[in-house]
């Protein structure tokens, strides 16, 4: 398949960097690194704070959010999966090393933004590492499983939950945005 790129960076103004992320794909957390040792290098200096934005982006792949949420913490749960069958419980824990060296982060989020997305948005309100502006997330807090049949036909069923560290849901209920911001429009021209 096609890799489209992910991630979409700019300095904003010397000191502060703006990430796009558009979905989540195994390399978003490389690419994303990449993005911000480029913006360091136009500021020539570290960065003083950054936004990331994640509206419209409707998830990808788990591990993709879980290791985006790495790269700004030092330690502690990112997510946990709940589910039905033994064995779906799981945690992710975060590494130590934070790319911003702590440094303060902006997420933008919306209505589009969903699962993967809400997973980053959820962890880094919880360990108090990020502003969360804009509207509340879709809440698409599942996880889907691909069980093969031996006909060769695949079931997709839905196995487990996802929960922030500190074990709100995500499903139905979403990510509540510290700040709310109504629907932020697109720049227009000759404002």
């Amino acid at each position: 398949g096609i890799q489209v790129r992910s991630v979409n960076s700019r300095l904003l103004e010397p000191g502060f960097g703006y990430v796009r992320i558009s979905q989540f794909q195994a390399k978003t957390a490389p690419n994303l690194r990449q993005s911000l040792q480029d913006i360091e290098k136009q500021n020539k200096g570290p960065l003083r704070g950054m936004v990331l934005d994640l509206r419209n982006n409707p998830g990808g792949v788990l591990n993709g959010a879980v290791d985006v949420v790495d790269e700004f913490l030092e330690e502690g749960d990112i997510v946990q999966t709940k589910g039905r069958s033994n064995g779906s419980d799981q945690s992710f824990k975060a590494t130590p090393g934070d790319v911003l060296k702590g440094a303060p982060i902006v997420v933008l989020v919306n209505g589009g933004s969903a699962s993967a997305s809400e997973i980053v948005a959820g962890a880094l309100q919880d360990h108090q590492r990020a502003l969360i502006l804009g509207e509340r997330t879709f809440g698409k807090g599942s996880v889907q499983t691909i069980l093969p049949l031996s006909n060769g036909t695949a079931v997709k069923l839905t196995t487990a939950r996802y929960y922030t560290p500190i074990g709100r849901a995500i499903q139905a209920a979403g990510i509540a945005p510290d700040m709310k911001l109504r629907p932020l429009q697109a720049a227009a021209g000759g404002a």
